[in-house]
């Protein structure tokens, strides 16, 4: 049987971003102007004072500093507190598939190949900006990649479904080359006037080349030694946008229409589930947490992230064995734990180990295990 290899990433970084002092500072005056518009309300009784944010219960709550955004001036206005992002026209690139381009194109270079050599495009995120066509063969139009492509949205977990899916479509020789694209738009998603979440989330694209073994023509790679996932249906995160709105006469802009969680819940459940989930793996592959010199981990929350690296490392995880990127990325969905793949491998020697791993919403979660080789 074919391996698979990941020979390049890619990375496409919005030019906006926005810190929490700016973020903190938007919420506030919109919370000071509710507050003055339901004044009498409030003075009654009738109605509760809405709290302002700030900067400390943020980075208390999460470890996120800053984030980048498609667009931080509509986020920044009071007044709209939303990405102003405008639609283009069908005959224009979509803004997913514009992003897909700028990140594949790093991570092609890397693997030292060109779009004409990929077999098979996978688009895997969380919200996909239309339902067809497909964005993924949208960009395999653009791209110039060759074979098949669709998208495919496993939540935060898309990323590593995705990496599986192409990883067996090499190993069973369907195809010789993939490429995995996660373009997140998770500030369209995100209700910006919630104050247990409105700092939650950025924008980012990654993009990750698979390559059989034999095909393979990059100095450094990564051999995927084994993947594993999961799904155990959850409502604590969750999401009702949908084609259906229109038909069942529900508000499109009411607040369950974007993200929606039980974040206390959510942490008490997902980490331990996470913990286990990348213990009974390596246990499968002979492998224990001591050995691994890496743990690439999805970007949600610092607090989780330390939680489950200590139970799978058995220690306190120094900063390079699980490294965060989400203090200035903040969570970017399926893209996060790639994130930190792409920029904190190519210290790692030949024969390293280390484990990619995502989870969110359904619940689902999903591991790759990789070992650094070099030809």
């Amino acid at each position: 049987m074919t391996h698979a290899v990941i020979t390049g990433t890619g990375l496409y970084t919005p030019e906006h971003a926005i810190d929490n002092d700016a973020l903190v500072a938007s919420f506030n005056a919109w919370v000071d102007k509710e507050n003055a518009r339901h004044a009498e309300a409030i003075r009654r009784g009738e109605r509760e004072p809405l709290a302002h944010s700030s900067t400390e219960f943020i980075l208390k709550a999460s470890g996120i500093h800053s984030r980048y955004v498609l667009d931080a001036e509509g986020i920044l206005d009071p007044e709209r507190m939303r990405p102003r992002l405008p639609q283009r026209r069908d005959d224009e690139h979509s803004i997913q598939c514009e992003m897909g381009m700028l990140a594949a194109r790093e991570a092609l270079d890397r693997a030292r190949i060109e779009a004409s050599d990929i077999d098979l495009l996978i688009v895997a995120c969380s919200n996909l900006e239309r339902s067809y066509p497909a964005v993924a063969v949208e960009l395999q139009a653009a791209l110039g990649t060759r074979g098949y492509a669709f998208d495919m949205n496993v939540a935060c977990s898309s990323a590593t479904f995705a990496i599986e899916t192409a990883a067996n479509a090499i190993g069973n020789a369907s195809v010789c080359r993939a490429l995995v694209i996660n373009p997140e738009i998770c500030s369209a998603h995100l209700n910006f006037r919630d104050r247990d979440s409105h700092f939650i989330f950025g924008d980012a694209c990654t993009a990750i080349v698979l390559e059989a073994d034999d095909v393979a023509t990059a100095e450094s790679r990564f051999e995927i030694l084994g993947t594993r996932l999961i799904t155990r249906y959850s409502n604590a995160i969750r999401n009702n946008a949908g084609f259906l709105n229109r038909v069942t006469d529900s508000d499109p802009l009411a607040e369950d229409k974007l993200f929606v969680q039980e974040g206390r819940r959510v942490f008490k459940e997902v980490c331990p589930m996470v913990a286990q989930l990348i213990t009974e793996h390596l246990a499968s592959l002979q492998v224990t947490g001591d050995q691994l010199t890496r743990l690439w981990l999805h970007q949600a929350n610092r607090h989780m992230n330390d939680l489950i690296a200590r139970r799978v490392l058995g220690a306190e995880p120094a900063p390079d064995q699980a490294p965060i990127i989400l203090d200035r990325y903040a969570n970017t969905s399926s893209a996060g734990s790639i994130i930190a793949f792409h920029l904190h491998r190519d210290d790692l020697k030949e024969g390293d180990l280390g484990v990619v791993c995502s989870f969110g919403a359904g619940y689902s979660a999903g591991t790759v295990l990789l070992r650094k080789v070099s030809v």
